[in-house]
């Protein structure tokens, strides 16, 4: 059975997690696989990337204290609502923000940007000058300026481009933790008695749905029943009308068959009348 590390394994390896069997097994899949090496690059580069985004204090959610002073505030119901989508839309706009993220690993070197991925010349790349009077250490000197510009060039996009992405993302965290903190302090003011009337306001509004639900579907069944009816008496009177043409074609193709037969038995009756009377003719002449 072939090994195939999962991303668990990968994420284990990345921060020094995985057993020594298994990670024996993960470098030799590694060794022999450049997909899954780049990867575990990739997973590096972001784990990389999210290690600068700086720490952000959370404010501690507060505890009601009413009838049930063992139930905390963030255990309750709709607490667990709120944070699930404010967890939601923090995933959301990291992946939409990484999203623009390559990794290229080319002839022994890892490139990581974002957008368009600019061309980088390598030495295969570079035409040969058809000059007899360039010696070959000027051509490489050449080569190596041209390297060196290309590498300055990149690695000030990959700055400025991470300076935007950090920017970006610390303006998101910031305004969904306020929105968040807002949240809580509105949830915290609320009584016990103003929570159980907007639950059971939520209860109300999903049995009026679900009704208007199920009498909708009954209208909708009501419908389609009514045109299976309809077109299944459509049927009937096409099919009916198919018979009686069939009918009627059988009828007069029978009446012309007689027509026929009618006429060859006269033409027949004729033609041994006139043979007795010629014959009868020849008799009475003898």
């Amino acid at each position: 059975m072939s090994y195939k590390p999962s991303e668990q394994d990968l994420m284990a390896y990345l921060y020094g997690e995985l057993e020594d069997d298994k990670r024996e097994k993960l470098e030799q899949y590694l060794l022999e696989n450049p997909t899954a090496r780049l990867e575990l690059e990739r997973m590096n580069g972001l784990r990389r990337m999210l290690a600068q985004v700086e720490d952000k204090e959370v404010i501690a959610p507060p505890i009601f204290v009413g009838e049930h002073p063992s139930q905390r505030f963030w255990q309750a119901p709709y607490m667990k609502t709120i944070m699930g989508i404010a967890a939601s839309l923090l995933v959301v706009i990291l992946v939409a923000k990484l999203s623009g993220l390559n990794i290229r690993y080319q002839q022994q070197e890892l490139r990581i940007s974002f957008g368009d991925v600019p061309k980088v010349k390598t030495e295969s790349s570079v035409t040969q000058p058809t000059v007899a009077s360039l010696t070959p250490e000027q051509v490489q000197d050449m080569i190596n300026n041209s390297l060196q510009q290309n590498n300055a060039t990149l690695q000030a996009s990959l700055d400025e481009t991470q300076k935007k992405l950090n920017a970006s993302i610390n303006q998101s965290l910031a305004l969904n933790s306020g929105k968040i903190d807002k949240l809580v302090q509105q949830a915290s003011t609320a009584s016990e008695a103003q929570v159980r009337e907007f639950v059971a306001s939520m209860q109300t509004e999903n049995a009026k749905m679900v009704k208007s639900y199920f009498q909708l579907s009954a209208n909708e069944q009501k419908q389609y029943v009514e045109g299976l009816l309809v077109d299944f008496a459509k049927y009937l009177q096409q099919q009916r009308n198919d018979d009686l043409q069939v009918v009627r074609t059988q009828i007069n193709s029978l009446q012309q068959n007689n027509d026929v037969f009618r006429k060859e038995t006269e033409q027949i009756l004729t033609s041994i009348i006139s043979k007795v009377n010629t014959r009868s003719s020849v008799g009475m002449a003898n």
